[in-house]
Formats: C-alpha cells, structure tokens, sequence
C-alpha cells in the first residue's frame, strides 16, 4: 500500500472513541465508593464540634440539599451523555469559551484537590499506625500509583473502585455494628444523639454543620465526567445516580448516629480519627491496624476517582473546544486520554508538595458549591435545547432551590477559604490567555 493510500484510510477510519467499558452495577458502585471516602473517616469529629452530639442531623440536611444539586445533574448527563460534566454543560448553556473555561478550571481543580488532600491524608496518621515516613515523598508516590491505575483502563480503574467501595462500606457497616450492639448492652449513651451545642441557635449550628459535613457527600458529580464510557447512560444514570446519594447518605446518618453514641462528644471533637477511637471504645473488639486498612482503603478509593474525574473534564472540554486540542489525545491500545492524564498529575504533584489536607479540603468545597449554582442555572437555560433522545427532566423548582442552598452553604465558609480560591480562580482567568494562544497554535500546526 502507498504512503497515499495509507493517508487516505487513516483519514476515512472513524476517530477513536472511549471504551463503554462501565455497566450499571459499577456506575453505582462507582458513586457510592466517590462519596463514601476519606471525608466520612475525619469529619464526624468536626461536625459534631459545631452542632454537639446531632451531629447526624448536619449530615441528613447536607444530603437533603446535596439532593436538589444531583436532579440537576441528571437532566443533563442524560441530554447530553458526553464526557466534560459542569464544564460542557456551561458552555453549552451560555456558548462562553471564557465563561466555560473558568468553570472547567473551577471543577478541574476541586477534583485535583480532593485528589491531593487524599493523596497527603493516606500518607498520614492512618499509614503511621503501621510505620512512620515522610509524608510528602509517599503522598508522591501514591498519587503516582494512582495515575497509572486511571491510564491502565476504565474498566480496570472501575473495578479497583468497586472492590475498595465494598472495603470501605464495610468498615462503615463496622462502625453501625457498634452502635447497635452498644445500644443492646448499655455501654453506650443514646441521649447524646438529640444534643446540640448550646452556644447558637440549633438551626444555625445545624446549617453551619452541614456546610462542613457537605464534603463529605460530594462526589457524585464525579460520575458525569465518564458518561461516554458508561452504557446505556440515558438509562443508567438516574437511579445510579440518585440512588447512590441515598445510599451514602443514609450510611452517613448510621454512621454519626453510631459514632455520637459510643464515644463522648468532646472527645470526637477532639479525635482527628474518629471513626477509630468508635473501634477502639466500642463493645466489639477489632484491631485498630485493621480498620486503619480500611481507612486506607478509602482514601486510596477517593482520590483515585477524584483523578479519573479530573482526566475526564480536560478530555471532554478538549473536545469541545474550549481546551487545547492534544488534551483529547486517547491511547492507542488503553483507550485512555492519556495527556489529560499526565497534565492533571503534574497538578497534583504541585499542590502536594505545597499544600495541606485542611486547606486542599476547604477549597474543594467552595469551589464545588460555585460550580453547583451555575449548575442549576444552566438546566433552566438549557431547556430551550432540544434533543432527539429521552433523557430524564427534573422539576423546574429543584434547579431553583439548589441555586439558593449552594448560595446559603457559601455563606459558611470562612474568609480565608474565598481568599484562597480567589488566587486559584484568578490563577485561571491568567490560564485562559495562555489557553488561548495555545489552542491558535495547535490549531494551525
């Protein structure tokens, strides 16, 4: 065959596409092992120093409102089931390259935060229950690990997801255990779970627990961003989506319940693993080691499929238009998109080496809630777009609410979180202008 011909056949064969390698048993198990991660393991301590021993109650608000967000999100995955997530549904919306960037970058570095605070935490208390080494040089190394198990293959990266969601289901169940079995013999104190702080108004420590207790439930729109690898998703996302909410959500619930039951309210403030000090004070006895795996497991679980997201958004936006062409590059044989991949890492390894869990954690959440409103006010706008296929179509009045909720958690978080995401957010809007000449560039060469 001539150098010609063969010209003329790699121009006629179709482009490579994305494996649908992701069924609706693993999409589900997909968000619920997204949401079920490393938050839950540290942030029952901080919730209840903010609304006492309720502290299910921050918890059951947190996944009532996260609720209004994810109807959301169903409209438009099931519209326009395509990789990009929020990013490729703003630009949709509003046609803004400069508007869907800032978004892209908005999600983009939520999910490679979470990444990182996860990468840093495994690299934490939980690994030093077994033995001691400096934390940055293992958290490199982890996130490493993780970016080769997200090249390797959806399929592959999917079903490590749903072996470490049932790992990390069951060290939660565990933790339910104790609380029932310590309810049944006495050793625990149930009372406690109707106590708020009595220092503000139960409403308001309610509020201000559930804009904590939010990071634990984001995650969910993590799964939008692999629709393109999903089949069937018109028909999958919506109970795998709103199923999987409810189902870490309730486990959540369980979990504080149990938790404020067993262990002394003050001492669950005081506890930076307080799911651990439930193993270690309640009636059934388990190896502390043992549910440091656990947690490790789930750590490792959530920052794997904070990467995936992270990959999937430059892949989907690239392809878009609003990102550089090569970051829509797949592999050959993986049918991964491989440069997103790396470029994602490379991110990650920055905020590593220079950030902590605390502060990577904050940010996450604030730029998530940012991402949720414009969210919401796109499926308003897009409801003038038509499409040929069904797709799922919340009520008017959901997309609404969640403006208004996103805007109220907002309010709670504190002021040098928005300073702190302010620098990324301008950090990005001086990205664009080099995006953009990147994109010119590439598009002429």
């Amino acid at each position: 065959m001539s150098e010609g011909e063969q010209s003329a056949e790699q121009a006629a064969a179709p482009p490579q596409e994305l494996k649908r390698g992701i069924s609706p048993i693993l999409l589900l198990l997909f968000i619920v092992g997204d949401m079920v991660g490393g938050g839950i393991y540290a942030l029952v301590g901080k919730v209840a120093g903010v609304t006492g021993g309720a502290v299910w109650s921050a918890f059951l608000l947190a996944l009532t409102l996260a609720l209004f967000t994810a109807f959301a999100y169903a409209e438009l995955v099931t519209k326009y089931p395509r990789a990009g997530g929020a990013a490729y549904y703003v630009h949709r919306a509003f046609q803004s390259p400069f508007f869907s960037f800032m978004v892209t970058f908005a999600v983009l570095m939520s999910g490679i935060t979470s990444a990182s605070a996860l990468a840093i935490a495994f690299a934490g208390d939980y690994m030093a229950a077994f033995i001691e080494l400096p934390t940055i040089p293992i958290a490199l190394l982890f996130i490493l690990l993780v970016t080769v198990i997200n090249h390797y293959g959806i399929s592959e990266s999917v079903k490590v997801n749903a072996l470490c969601t049932l790992i990390e289901l069951g060290g939660l169940l565990l933790i339910v255990a104790i609380g029932v079995v310590a309810v049944a013999d006495g050793s625990g104190d149930p009372s406690r779970v109707l106590q708020f702080k009595g220092e503000i108004a139960i409403p308001w420590a309610v509020l201000a627990g559930a804009g904590l207790a939010f990071y634990a439930l984001v995650g969910f729109e993590d799964s939008v961003n692999v629709a393109e690898e999903t089949q069937d998703p018109s028909r999958s996302f919506p109970p795998a989506l709103l199923g999987g909410i409810l189902i870490a959500g309730m486990i959540y619930v369980l979990v504080t319940i149990a938790a404020s039951i067993v262990v002394p309210t003050a001492q669950l403030e005081a506890s930076s693993g307080p799911l651990l000090e439930v193993v270690k004070q309640g009636p059934i006895r388990v190896s502390p080691k043992l549910f440091a795996v656990i947690a490790l497991f789930a750590l490792a679980n959530s920052a794997l499929v904070n990467a995936i997201m992270a990959s999937r958004i430059v892949y989907g936006m690239s392809k878009a238009g609003v990102m550089p062409a090569i970051f829509s590059r797949v592999h050959a044989k993986r049918h991964t998109p491989t440069v997103a991949i790396i470029f994602t890492t490379l991110i990650a390894v920055g905020l590593i080496i220079t950030g902590d869990v605390a502060d990577l954690a904050r940010t996450t959440v604030l730029l998530l809630l940012s991402a949720f409103i414009i969210v919401n006010v796109s499926v308003l706008v897009l409801r003038r777009d038509t499409v040929e296929h069904k797709h799922f179509r919340t009520p008017v009045i959901f997309p609404i609410i969640g403006v208004l909720v996103c805007a109220g958690l907002l309010t709670q978080q504190a002021a040098d979180v928005w300073y702190r995401a302010g620098l990324l957010l301008g950090l990005g809007a001086l990205l664009y202008g080099v995006n953009l000449l990147a994109k010119r560039y590439l598009d002429r060469n």
